[in-house]
């Protein structure tokens, strides 16, 4: 049995984490200052099988009552840094006072690291840690008070804490729009215009918590290891657009997050990789190709291999599919063909917006000679499988074991 802390547990992503942890055989530690919601969850809440869940009624802007989290907490697989506050009061920042600031800069910034300094004796080895940012952390957003500035601070904390503690797995899950109760609430009160919302967003649709929750629940499994130190932006392909057309609504509904996929292997010798996913599964799947011809480029080339597979996927898949690359790590070379590679990358964003009124998704791993494709599997899993359908546009570096 493993056990997960998760913060802000009895609302919103926080209750779909927990509620996915437990049905998968997880012991939860619930933290959340809302106590009646809290114990509410917990009554309904799977119990594991050799112990029951804790629950933790804490105000994490609080040092002493975040100090006190040890206590009674057994020992951690993973800590979900999940709790989080943002500014309505649309008060411009030059107009705000330290004292109007602190509490979020608690919450958002301070109780991360709090946390698992109170925790740090708990922590199993390879522990993992996920804090949770936003998109707001990757791109300022205006009049929410110091939201953005604290979000960012949290990914810039987290890459510290995976190089001073490596021994850890820590990384940062940056949703993009999710449509939470808190939303849901604001739309129906007219406040949020969801064709506005979804204006920016490739997929042409908010999140729903479930699919913020499996992103934390892969996160928070040692597959996530290649990931240490870096930052899963699940969030529709949001953080990598940078025109000005808007997108239309999407017209097709995500499918089941469970459903099986079906993963061809093509563009090189598929022996590796075979057993990321069954290369046949019975109807319905999610349709997946991993194409690993980019990794068969030296130097210069790159960028035309990333357009020859992504015209290939396109040939065979009209919609709701995903297509995942691998990419070679990038290697000191002549200055004249540095811009390839990063060309290719940028590909990679560029056609996850033109694909994504289809639901056609695409992500990039560089993936160094040394890594071992065993340890790969579980990441390539999620990232090209349905649980990640709001995954798209990404370039990801993969750390994994070597051979």
């Amino acid at each position: 049995m493993q056990t997960a802390l998760i913060t802000g547990a009895a609302s919103g992503i926080g209750r779909d984490a927990a509620r996915l942890f437990a049905a998968a055989g997880w012991q939860c530690v619930l933290v959340d200052r809302n106590e009646e919601a809290l114990h509410e969850l917990g009554k309904r809440l799977p119990a594991p099988a050799s112990a029951a869940h804790v629950l933790r009624a804490i105000d994490l802007t609080d040092a002493q009552q975040v100090a006190s989290l040890a206590e009674g907490t057994p020992a951690l697989d993973a800590i979900l840094n999940n709790a989080g506050m943002s500014d309505a009061s649309n008060t411009p920042l030059a107009d705000q006072t330290p004292a109007q600031m602190a509490r979020l800069l608690a919450l958002n910034l301070a109780a991360p690291a709090a946390v698992v300094d109170a925790c740090a004796s708990l922590l199993k080895p390879g522990a993992r840690i996920v804090n949770v940012s936003s998109g707001a952390g990757l791109h300022a957003i205006p009049f929410r008070g110091l939201y953005s500035p604290s979000k960012a601070g949290v990914i810039a904390q987290t890459r510290a804490l995976a190089e001073a503690r490596p021994e850890w797995c820590a990384t940062v899950l940056a949703p993009g729009f999710v449509r939470t109760e808190l939303v849901d609430g604001l739309i129906q009160a007219g406040r949020i215009q969801p064709e506005s919302a979804v204006a920016k967003i490739p997929l042409g649709r908010m999140a729903s918590p479930a699919e913020m929750a499996q992103a934390l629940f892969f996160l928070a499994s040692a597959g996530a290891a290649p990931l240490r130190g870096q930052v899963l932006a699940v969030n529709g392909g949001s953080s990598i657009y940078g025109g000005s057309q808007r997108f239309a609504p999407a017209t097709l509904e995500p499918l089941p997050l469970d459903r099986p996929t079906q993963l061809d292997v093509c563009g090189g010798d598929p022996s590796p990789w075979q057993a990321v996913a069954p290369a046949a599964v019975e109807e319905p799947h999610y349709a997946a190709c991993l194409d690993v011809s980019p990794l068969a480029c030296e130097g210069p080339g790159l960028l035309h291999a990333v357009h020859a597979a992504a015209a290939r996927f396109a040939a065979h898949h009209a919609q709701q599919a995903s297509l995942t690359l691998l990419l070679p790590a990038a290697q000191p070379g002549r200055w004249q063909d540095a811009g390839d590679a990063a060309a290719a990358r940028m590909l990679v964003s560029t056609l996850a917006c033109e694909w994504g009124a289809r639901a056609l998704r695409i992500n990039a791993i560089e993936v160094p000679a040394e890594v071992d494709p065993a340890a790969l599997h579980p990441l390539l899993r999620f990232v090209s499988g349905a649980a990640a359908q709001y995954l798209t546009g990404q370039n990801l570096v993969a750390r994994g074991t070597a051979r």
